[in-house]
């Protein structure tokens, strides 16, 4: 299953804005900063993934219904290793 690049565009928006925020993270602890602060800002980042991850999985799961419309029985494999995806993230 291929995901389109398109609908992948706001994921690696996403993570690249999860990606400065735990630099800031890193940042913060190296500065000393207050706990609230690195917690509050590491909450962000955390967040952020896995908005990413669901909306990864949520392309996939797209992907493989219009596969099972076209060909019944040959998107089952592909539904196993989502829900996998699926409950990794939860």
């Amino acid at each position: 299953m291929e995901l389109d690049p398109v609908e992948l565009k706001p994921v690696l928006n996403r993570l690249k804005r999860a990606q400065g925020q735990l630099a800031a993270v890193i940042r913060m602890i190296e500065e000393g900063r207050e706990c609230s602060e690195v917690i509050t800002q590491l909450s962000a980042a955390s967040k952020a993934m896995d908005r990413a991850g669901f909306s990864i999985i949520a392309s996939g799961l797209q992907s493989c219904m219009l596969a099972e419309a076209r060909e019944p029985g040959s998107a089952q494999l592909d539904r196993d290793k989502l829900e996998k995806l699926f409950l990794s993230l939860a």
